[in-house]
């Protein structure tokens, strides 16, 4: 399971808080060791919207009366 959480600080250290979904998934206890691959989440939206096609000429502000 992919999980997408928040960097948070706590103390003089930085905490990430793992998902109820995951934890019952694993069957993750406290103290338990686990093993974590660290990535940086992009924000990319590009086709998050398929309704909304290229801008075209008429879409310019320029164009508008």
């Amino acid at each position: 399971m992919v999980s997408i959480t928040r960097v948070r600080t706590l103390g003089g250290s930085l905490a990430v808080t793992l998902p109820r979904e995951l934890v019952k998934e694993k069957g993750l206890k406290e103290d338990e060791m686990v093993e974590i691959e660290v990535k940086k989440h992009k924000e990319n939206f590009f086709g998050v919207i398929k309704e909304v096609g290229s801008f075209v000429r008429k879409d310019r502000m320029e164009d508008r009366e």
